[in-house]
């Protein structure tokens, strides 16, 4: 989609600091962090909520949150912790219709959130 900004960045036609990409997700460092590690893991089929995911989509929301852990790891924030969060549609505050995932660490978080 021409318009959805993560189309275009996974196309290349954005720019973007890009930490992790396959035939499958691409992993971004969000432009505006909220913890020191704020990055975004995105599936590279344009899915705009969560609300559109199929049954055969099982496997790839898997693979983006086995992906959030590894970038965790990588930070090396596995054992300390870290938050993963989709946020679904504008009341819960997403602000592009391309499903993502949240992976923030590297600071204490509340509860609840928001």
């Amino acid at each position: 989609m021409t318009d959805c900004l993560f189309c275009r960045i996974i196309a290349g036609a954005a720019p973007a600091s890009t930490i992790y990409e396959d035939d499958d997700i691409v992993a971004i460092n969000d432009i505006h962090p909220q913890a020191p590690l704020h990055a975004l893991v995105m599936p590279r089929r344009h899915i705009a909520t969560l609300n559109d995911l199929a049954p055969d989509d099982d496997a790839l929301v898997g693979k983006m949150l086995r992906r959030a852990a590894a970038i965790a790891k990588e930070q090396g924030l596995a054992e300390r912790g870290y938050r993963t969060v989709f946020n679904c549609n504008r009341d819960a505050l997403q602000s592009v219709f391309h499903i993502h995932l949240h992976v923030l660490g590297g600071r204490h978080f509340g509860w609840p959130p928001g």
